[in-house]
This record gives structure tokens, sequence and C-alpha cells, in this order.
């Protein structure tokens, strides 16, 4: 019979017990602490970025951007700077559809790595890159379905608006405006909740679909959606539980993780502060080199806080997998029999729970 949501908690935390702590192995939790990391498993707070320029006077309308072009035709860019944006936008397309790709092969890595209580990266990733990329397909076509209805949401009104005139007498049409302008936040606010929605429910019940019948993401949505369709409450209830428990971890976690990080930051910033003073007291000046240094210090510094961090999500990194792979194997017989023994009287199950896919020991 399935299991509730509340009920699903006790076995994914039993799983994450003995994955983590039967015995505990440093080799495994930071093996998993690089598969989570790269698979997008760890919480991350609000981080909101503004860029406040002063004024002397208020500006309005026209004035205020004819002031602004007239300030970036006078910054007199060389030609050079110009050339190099379009790499840069280049460059980071490139490494955004690069880290989605690995993203989407390492979703299926801690997909076995949880179900078989054993991280093995490199084999690992020649198993899955098949199940990876369409994953990555499935990605890159929701990304650009997002991406669309955004824009719609976003142009249209904003044609409309322009094209009528109202923006060139707001004051006019206040009300219209701030209406529009609400009702289309919170139609973007909509569709962040719903992309939000179906990620979750990809990686948690269609990721394992496509992991042990080696189908697409869009056979296993169409699966879903009948489930759902069927059991309504009981997927309604697992992603409200799955919020409220996503809250309680990133709170538990964060203080954690605040703390842990002040204790670390407060040697390092000593022993930079020691070091700047020693570079002075030797008569080092800021170069080429000594920048060069300072730069790669840094990396090694931010590389050390993003493993301990990472290190420090390990349990939760396990144990949503572990939360999302209970709930859906006392719904699809495929995940039951890899993870649980035969229930008395019913045919056709393995005597064991076996690992999903037995790997030589030694191998990482």
């Amino acid at each position: 019979m399935p299991i509730s949501a509340s009920d699903t908690i006790n076995p994914a935390l039993e799983h994450s017990k003995k994955q983590l702590f039967g015995p505990f192995r440093f080799s495994q939790w930071a093996r998993l602490a690089l598969v989570g990391f790269l698979a997008g498993e760890l919480g991350s707070g609000g981080c909101n970025g503004s860029l406040n320029l002063p004024t002397t006077h208020p500006q309005k309308g026209t004035e205020q951007t004819l002031d602004f072009w007239a300030s970036a035709q006078a910054l007199h860019l060389p030609g050079e700077i110009t050339a190099w944006i379009i790499p840069l936008v280049v460059a980071g397309l490139c490494l955004f559809v690069f880290f989605l790709y690995v993203s989407s092969v390492m979703r299926f890595v801690l997909f076995d790595s949880v179900v078989a209580k054993e991280c093995h990266i490199r084999v690992g990733w020649r198993r899955r890159t098949r199940e990876g990329f369409a994953y990555f397909v499935w990605q890159i076509a929701i990304s650009l379905l997002t991406l669309a209805a955004l824009l719609l949401l976003v142009g249209f009104p904003l044609a409309v608006v322009w094209m009528s005139g109202w923006l060139n007498r707001p004051k006019e049409h206040l009300v219209p405006l701030v209406i529009g302008g609400a009702l289309l936040l919170l139609a973007m606010m909509a569709v962040v909740v719903v992309v939000g929605v179906i990620h979750v429910l990809t990686k948690d019940f269609v990721v394992p679909q496509m992991a042990l019948e080696h189908i697409s993401a869009f056979q296993g949505w169409g699966r879903l959606w009948e489930w759902m369709k069927q059991e309504k409450g009981g997927y309604a209830a697992y992603v409200g539980m799955k919020i409220v428990l996503a809250i309680g971890a990133a709170f538990a976690i964060g203080i954690l993780t605040l703390f842990v990080l002040i204790l670390l930051l407060l040697p390092i910033g000593g022993a930079g502060v020691l070091a700047i003073l020693a570079g002075k007291a030797a008569g080092w000046t800021w170069n080429f080199y000594t920048i060069a240094l300072a730069v790669l210090v840094g990396i090694v510094v931010v590389v050390l806080l993003l493993f301990v961090i990472s290190l420090l999500n390990v349990p939760a990194i396990v144990f949503f997998p572990a939360y999302s792979i209970y709930f859906l194997a006392s719904r699809y017989r495929p995940l039951a029999e890899v993870i649980w023994a035969t229930p008395p009287g019913q045919a056709g199950l393995p005597s064991s729970g076996p690992p999903i896919f037995p790997v030589p020991e030694g191998t990482a």
C-alpha cells in the first residue's frame, strides 16, 4: 500500500543514518558532498542585489534617458573592451550549458548513490551519461519554455502599454498601470512556482523512472501525471511536507554553517592580515605577481569554504533523495523491487534488497 508523506520520514531517516553513520566514512561523505554540489542539492538563501546611483537633482522622463546616454558616450569605451562583450556572453552561455549537463548526469549518480548506499563517481558517470543527456535535454526544453512564458507575460503587456502611449503620460493612467503591474507580478510569480514544482517532481519521481527503465523524461511525466490524477491528495501532501522539511533543514544547516564559517574565517582572516603586514615589512608592493598570488589564495579559500559547506549539507543531500525514493517506491514497483524485500505473500519481488548496481570495492 502507498505510504503517506508523513510516514515516509522515518524510513528516509533510517536510510540516511545507515548510509552516513553505519559506519562513518569520510571518503563517502566527501564524494556525496561533491555529487550533491554538482547535482544542485545545496540549499541557497535569498540574494538580492541592487545598484543605487545617487543623483544631485531629480530628473524625469526623456531628460533622464538623454543624460544616461550622454554619460555612456562620455566614457569613450575602447573598441577592444566592447569587442569582448559578445565573447564573454557566449562563454557564459557555454559554461551554463556545460554545468547544466554535469548537473543532469550527477542527478542520476546521486540517485544511484542513495539507493545503493555507496557513492562511486567515476563508475556512475560512465554508466549514466545516456540518462543524463536525456535529462539535460528536458531541462533545456523547460528552460526555453519558461523563458518564452516570461517574455510573453512581460513583453506583450509592455508592448500594449507602450503602443497605447501610457508610458508617456503615466500619471494619467496611474491606476491601470498599478493594477496591471500587480497582476503581471502575480503571473510571473505563478510561473516561477509552477516551474519550481515541475523541477522538484521531475527530479524526485521522473528521474527514478529514467534510471530504472531508461525512458525519456517526457514518458516519465506521462506516467507521473496519471499517478497524480489518481492520488491528488497524496502528492499534494508530499509537496507540502517537503516544503516544511526543506525549511526546517535550511534553518538548522544554515545556523550550523554560519557557526562553522565564523570559526574558519577568524583564523583565515587573521592569517591574511599577518601575511599582508609581513609583505609590507618585506617591502612587497602590489604588482602582477602579488595580485596573482592573492587571487590564487582567494580561490583556494573559496574552494575550501564551498567544500566545508557541502560537507555540512551531506545529511540533507542524502535524506531528501531518500525521502522521495521511499515515497515513490510504495507506488512504483520497479523501485520497490530494488530497495525492499518481498512482502509476505507477494510473488514476483526479489527476496532481498540488493544495491541497485553492484560496484567493485575500491572503485571511486
